[in-house]
């Protein structure tokens, strides 16, 4: 007999835990599937060597529950893997959250039967259940992006992946490791891995603005102080385009306003408090291109006072604008290139031809390796969804209808599909806000809808073609209006080898949560809704 519940969440990360809590409340049964052991997510896979959250700790956590917010104590300013991890646990035994999760177990398929009006969703080693409502929480950066390389099937030692460490530690002393990738994982891994590494290489192809995170131990009165005032500290950072650091508010001003002694001395007072601050220093810095390359160059001149080697210096320089892709945040990673174990090899100039049992070769030497690291990062925001044979009206697949890019209303819906939502997905602030408060913010809105739809017998909903179409078009015209789409960055899917390019995430939370409320509390415009029929014996 095959399991039926009102509702299938496909993750068990921070996304798919809320979502479930969210679910309970409308009272309403759910099972969740995880492809891991454990719930947490990227976490759960994420860790490598220095994997930290780049949000800080205060912020990045859940506001559901004023006890949770109120009882748990963070301990840096930036929280670990191991501290974000005893959080998640925490947060599963206290809400009583693994009753309703299936480790172990990854979605495959879903099917919508329109005559049923319920979605069949398969599973590797759970069979088969039937739900009404799907709710789609695989997460923004959930599924690795491992590039093929001619020969890596034949390399004697162990290969990594940042996204999918071992669970166990791993020993890297007296080990020659090649790392390939320098964003936000390989900058972070790169500096533990050299203290213990015998040799390292660093296999570049286009270096990142990889900014100070000055992390430290949580200033206990800074926490009290937020905690003392927690709902009014959540509304502030929802007032700020990425949704946090709203006590450090933006520059308004244009660069161009203050002379060169100004400029740097406010560029020199963000770069040394640590963090994403340095894209706050101005207000123009990410819609002129001209004010960009002044903080630009002001970071780049950081990395060659940092880096001894001219050349090496050279190869680590980013030459696109800043804040086009993601900020990357690393304590020491400049000066790693200082020691004499470690060095840099530009793949773009010289790529990666052949891997071999014992070597990585490229067009210009031959490097010994013992252990091989991916840190090349994730398909980003539809990888994961993509990795599932998704079925709606007449068998329409997902990959069908996002043939020419993903197109969503709002984030959470995508017409032809009805009852599946999407969260953090694109067409939605998600990636460039502090994703936490993004998920904060789909979950209770999906949650509304549950309960709006099951008090008025609401059979389906479904994104109409045309606000779908209206959507995508102002995801896009937004970005156009900002330099954030001027670069090849994962935003834009442009690390995926024949993905289709298009800008995913929408610019700005502030705007973007506003209009989602409005079109609850209106009775949701843009969605098309059929209802459930009155019975014959009804009067």
């Amino acid at each position: 007999m095959t399991d039926e519940f009102d509702v299938v969440i496909v993750g068990a990360g921070l996304a798919g835990m809320q979502m479930l809590h969210e679910v309970r409340m409308v009272g309403l049964t759910a099972k969740v599937f995880e492809a891991g052991g454990g719930a947490g997510g990227t976490w759960y896979w994420n860790r490598y060597p220095g994997a930290r959250c780049d949000v800080e700790s205060l912020e990045y956590s859940y506001q559901f529950s004023e006890v949770l917010q109120q009882e748990w104590e963070w301990t840096r300013r930036y929280a670990d893997q191991a501290e974000i991890m005893r959080y998640i646990s925490h947060v599963v035994e206290t809400f009583d959250l693994a009753r309703d999760i299936r480790f172990h177990t990854r979605v495959e398929a879903m099917t919508y039967e329109e005559t049923t009006a319920r979605w069949t969703v398969q599973t590797d080693s759970a069979g088969e259940v039937v739900a009404k409502f799907v709710i789609m929480a695989t997460g923004c950066l959930s599924e690795p992006n491992v590039p093929y390389i001619p020969g890596v099937e034949t390399f004697a030692g162990d290969v990594l992946h940042t996204g999918r460490w071992p669970q166990d530690p791993v020993d890297f002393t007296g080990k020659r490791v090649g790392v390939i990738g320098t964003g936000s994982s390989g900058v972070q891994a790169i500096p533990l891995i050299a203290r213990q590494a015998a040799e390292l290489v660093v296999f570049q192809r286009t270096p990142a603005y990889t900014l100070p995170a000055v992390d430290e131990p949580l200033d206990p009165e800074l926490q009290a102080a937020i905690k003392a005032d927690y709902r009014g500290f959540r509304a502030r950072n929802n007032e700020v385009p990425t949704a946090g650091l709203s006590r450090f508010p933006t520059n308004p001003n244009s660069v161009f306003l203050f002379s060169t002694k100004e400029r740097d001395a406010i560029l020199e007072h963000n770069w040394n408090r640590g963090g994403p601050l340095m894209l706050r220093a101005f207000g123009d810095l990410l819609v002129d291109s001209a004010a960009n390359e002044v903080v630009a160059e002001f970071v780049r001149n950081k990395i060659r006072q940092i880096v001894t080697d001219p050349e090496v210096a050279a190869k680590l320089t980013p030459t696109h604008v800043i804040g086009c892709k993601r900020i990357c945040l690393s304590d020491g990673y400049y000066e790693t290139y200082n020691r004499v174990n470690v060095r840099l090899v530009d793949i773009k100039r010289h790529p990666i031809e052949e891997i071999t049992p014992t070597t990585a070769r490229t067009g210009e030497d031959s490097h010994d390796l013992d252990m091989l690291v991916f840190a090349t990062g994730y398909d980003a925001i539809t990888g994961a969804l993509s990795r599932i044979d998704i079925r709606g009206r007449a068998g329409l697949s997902l990959q069908e209808a996002w043939s020419d890019g993903p197109r969503t209303y709002l984030g959470l819906g995508v017409s032809g599909f009805p009852n599946l939502f999407i969260m953090t997905g694109p067409g939605s602030p998600s990636v460039l806000t502090n994703v936490l408060v993004a998920i904060h913010q789909h979950a209770t809105w999906i949650g509304e809808c549950l309960k709006h739809m099951t008090d008025n017998d609401i059979r389906t909903m479904e994104a109409t073609p045309e606000a779908e179409q209206n959507w995508g078009d102002h995801v896009r015209d937004l970005a156009e209006q900002t330099l954030l789409s001027s670069c090849g960055s994962w935003y834009l899917g442009a690390n995926i080898p024949g993905k289709r390019q298009v800008f995913m995430p929408l610019v700005g939370f502030p705007d973007y949560a506003k209009k989602c409320a409005e079109i609850a509390s209106a009775g949701y415009p843009g969605f098309a809704f059929q209802y459930d029929p009155v019975p014959v014996n009804q009067s």
